[in-house]
């Protein structure tokens, strides 16, 4: 496993070499504990996970809590958690690589407040991507507040025959990927 930072990229590959055909992408996070109801009166903080496609420098399509899967298949959202809450990943995107339209050259994958919340309240927010048997390839691990509603984490791109996964961690303000595509164009 590889722990990326902010920029760096990996050759998505198995040990042994080969390219991979499918991948997980699962997201998590945790509340600061002066968030919430007791710790300050706000409500708990709903994060989403988002996959949003690219084809020619333009939008092309996208997985998230309210549209599950791509039209052709190729990436899907496997469902929303609202809350954080409990140990291990919160939400997870499956991507198959070999059913990608030929056009598409990135992905990016992003989480966000679906309420509009700041994300100053989250913390060891993570992305992992994952092989098909569940083997963690690399992950990236957001160290700083952020205070915008949303983070672009991660960009899974086509490089020649194959894919790389390139670490971002960048805020941005939105509550869900279709509120500002446009402010997501410098990522791709």
């Amino acid at each position: 496993m590889i722990e990326l930072t902010e920029g760096q990229e990996v050759t998505l590959a198995a040990p042994d070499g080969k390219a991979l055909t499918k991948v997980q992408m699962a997201v998590g996070w945790d509340h600061a504990p002066t968030a919430g109801f007791i710790g300050s009166g706000a409500a708990p903080i709903d994060l989403d996970a988002s996959a949003v496609q690219f084809a020619g420098g333009q939008f092309f399509d996208l997985a998230f809590f309210n549209h599950l899967a791509t039209r052709d298949g190729s990436v899907v959202h496997l469902g929303d958690n609202t809350t954080g809450k409990g140990d291990g990943d919160d939400e997870v995107i499956t991507v198959d690589l070999g059913r990608v339209y030929a056009k598409v050259e990135s992905i990016l994958f992003l989480v966000s407040s679906y309420q509009g919340h700041s994300l100053e309240y989250i913390r060891n927010a993570y992305c992992r991507l994952l092989d098909d048997d569940g083997t963690e390839l690399a992950r990236f691990t957001l160290t700083l507040g952020v205070r915008e509603t949303g983070l672009v984490m991660a960009r899974l791109f086509r490089d020649g025959s194959g894919w790389k996964l390139g670490a971002i961690g960048t805020g941005i303000a939105l509550k869900t990927p279709t509120d500002s595509l446009e402010a997501l164009l410098p990522f791709v």
